[in-house]
C-alpha cells in the first residue's frame, strides 16, 4: 500500500511539474514576443522605452541595456509591460518630451498598441509554418457505429465510414474534423460531410444542428453522434511504464491477458474494464506468455475520473503495424508550401475564436467554454508529454488567442486603446482624462469578471 501510494504521489507531482513547466515556458515565450512587438514599434517611431517586463510585480532579474532600457524577468508570471516614457506617468524633462508616448502622433500610438497582438499572429504563423514544415499526425477520422437517434444516424453515417472533408474542407485527421464541425455549428446551418465508405465509395451527407451543440465544452462529437471508431484489440500488452503497477509486477510487453481474477479477458476492452473497477487493489492476471500460462499478482494504482476511482496498471495495447497505419494519418507541406497554410490557419483560428466569444455574448455558446490559467496548464503538459508538434500547435493556438483578446474593445486592453484613439481621430482631439478613467475602470472590473469566469470554469472541470 504504502509503495503504490509513493508510486502515485511520484506521477501526480510529475504531472503537475510538467504541467507548471510548460506553462511557464509557453506564456514567457508568448508574452515576451507580444511586448516585443510594442518595444520594436516604439523604438522605431522615436519612443523611448524605460523598462521591458515579463511579468508583473517586483522584477527577480534585472539589467539595463545600453539603450537605457531596464530588462525585467517579474515575479508574478501572468502578462508583462512595456513601460514608456509618458507625461502622464510623471515629469519628463523638457530635452526628453519629443520622446514621450503622449507627444506623440495619434497614427504613431495606434500603430504602438496594435504592434503587440500583430506580434502574437506572426508568431502564430511561425509556429504552424514549423508545425506543418515538421509534419502533423493524428488520428484518421473512422466513424464508429452512430449514435441512435442523432445527426450523425439521421444523416446515414454508418461504421466505417471515413469523413474526408466538411464543408469542403479537407480533414484529414479526428482534429481537423472538429476544428470545421464547429465552424458549422457556429453557422447554424446544416453542415456539409463528404464521406468515404469501406468499398471507396464516395457520398455527401448533411449533419443537423442540435441545440446546445456548443455549451458544453469538448462535447460536440457527442451532441452530433460522433465516435471515432474503436477496432477490437486483442488483450496483448504493449509498451509498459516504467516502474509502473504492471512492470514491477512482472508482466512484460507480448503477455497475453487469459484472465483476471478467473474471469476471462476476451479484448482490450474487456481488459481495461476490469481494471477500471479494482482501483487500489491486489489482482491476480493469468497470461499466456511464449506458449505458457502464468499467473501474476498486481496492485493497482488508481487515479480521479468524473465522480469516481478507476484502476489502472500503467501498459498500453499492443497495436498491430496493419492497424496503427489504418487508424493514423499524416500530412505535412515543403517550406514555401507551408506559408500559405500557416498563414490560412491563424486566420481561421482567429475568426473562430471571435465568433466563439460573439456567441458567447449572444447566450448562443455556453460560457463553460472559457478557460482560464489551470486549464491552460493542464494543456501545456499534455501537449508537451507528447511531442514538439502538439506543443507548438498549443502554442500557436495560445498565441492567436492572446492576439484576439488584446484585440477586444476593453479598455486597459490594446484593442481599448485604440478604440481611444479611433475616438480621438473623429472628435479631433483626444478624451477628457475623466473619460478615459472611467473607462479604464469599467476596462478592470470587466476584466475581473472574465478572469473570475474563467478561474471558475477551471476549478469546476477540476471538481468534475
Amino acid at each position: 500500500m504504502r509503495g503504490m501510494g509513493l508510486y502515485w504521489d511520484a506521477s501526480f507531482v510529475s504531472g503537475i511539474m510538467t504541467s507548471l513547466l510548460a506553462f511557464a515556458v509557453a506564456i514567457a515565450i508568448l508574452v515576451a514576443v507580444h511586448e516585443f512587438g510594442h518595444f520594436w514599434v516604439a523604438r522605431r517611431l522615436g519612443v523611448r522605452v524605460l523598462r521591458f517586463s515579463v511579468g508583473f510585480g517586483r522584477p527577480l532579474l534585472s539589467r539595463t541595456g545600453r539603450d537605457g532600457t531596464e530588462y525585467c524577468l517579474s515575479v508574478v508570471p501572468l502578462g508583462g509591460y512595456v513601460k514608456m516614457l509618458d507625461e502622464r506617468e510623471g515629469e519628463v524633462s523638457p530635452q526628453d518630451l519629443p520622446y514621450a508616448f503622449n507627444r506623440q502622433s495619434v497614427w504613431s500610438r495606434m500603430a504602438i498598441v496594435l504592434a503587440g497582438p500583430a506580434a502574437n499572429f506572426v508568431l502564430a504563423i511561425f509556429f504552424y509554418w514549423l508545425v506543418f514544415c515538421l509534419g502533423v499526425t493524428g488520428v484518421r477520422p473512422l466513424v464508429g457505429d452512430p449514435v441512435a437517434g442523432t445527426p450523425a444516424a439521421d444523416a446515414g453515417l454508418k461504421a466505417g465510414d471515413e469523413i474526408v472533408a466538411v464543408h469542403g474542407e479537407s480533414t484529414p485527421t479526428w482534429d481537423q474534423v472538429s476544428l470545421r464541425l464547429v465552424e458549422g455549428v457556429l453557422d447554424q446551418v446544416a453542415i456539409p460531410v463528404t464521406v468515404l465508405d469501406e468499398e471507396g465509395s464516395q457520398r455527401m451527407l448533411f449533419l443537423a444542428v442540435p441545440d446546445g451543440a456548443l455549451d458544453e465544452p469538448n462535447a460536440l462529437l457527442r451532441h452530433l453522434g460522433l465516435t471515432p471508431y474503436a477496432p477490437v484489440l486483442p488483450p496483448v500488452l504493449g509498451a509498459l511504464v516504467g516502474d509502473g503497477p504492471a512492470e514491477r509486477a512482472g508482466l512484460k510487453p507480448d503477455d497475453r491477458i487469459v484472465s483476471v481474477d478467473g474471469e476471462t479477458v476476451s479484448s482490450w476492452g474487456a481488459w481495461v474494464e476490469a481494471v477500471r473497477d479494482r482501483p487500489d487493489r491486489m489482482v491476480e492476471v493469468r497470461v499466456l506468455r511464449a506458449g505458457e500460462e502464468q499467473d501474476f499478482r498486481v496492485f493497482t494504482a488508481s487515479r480521479q475520473q468524473g465522480d469516481r476511482q478507476i484502476g489502472f496498471i500503467g501498459a498500453a495495447p499492443h497495436v498491430p503495424s496493419s492497424l496503427r497505419e489504418r487508424m493514423s494519418a499524416e500530412y505535412r507541406y515543403g517550406p514555401l508550401e507551408a506559408i500559405p497554410q500557416a498563414v490560412e490557419r491563424t486566420w481561421d483560428m482567429s475568426t473562430l475564436t471571435l465568433r466563439m466569444l460573439w456567441k458567447m455574448v449572444q447566450g448562443r455558446v455556453g460560457l463553460e467554454n472559457l478557460s482560464g490559467p489551470i486549464n491552460i496548464a493542464q494543456y501545456a503538459g499534455q501537449s508537451a508529454t507528447i511531442g514538439i508538434t502538439a506543443f507548438l500547435s498549443f502554442l500557436a493556438v495560445v498565441s492567436v488567442s492572446l492576439g484576439v483578446l488584446n484585440l477586444l474593445p476593453i479598455p486597459v486592453l490594446d484593442g481599448g486603446h485604440f478604440l481611444f484613439y479611433v475616438v480621438e481621430v473623429l472628435k479631433g482631439k483626444p478624451l477628457s482624462e475623466h473619460a478615459q478613467l472611467i473607462g479604464q475602470q469599467v476596462g478592470v472590473f470587466l476584466l475581473v469578471a472574465l478572469m473570475g469566469l474563467a478561474f471558475y470554469n477551471d476549478i469546476m472541470r477540476l471538481l468534475g
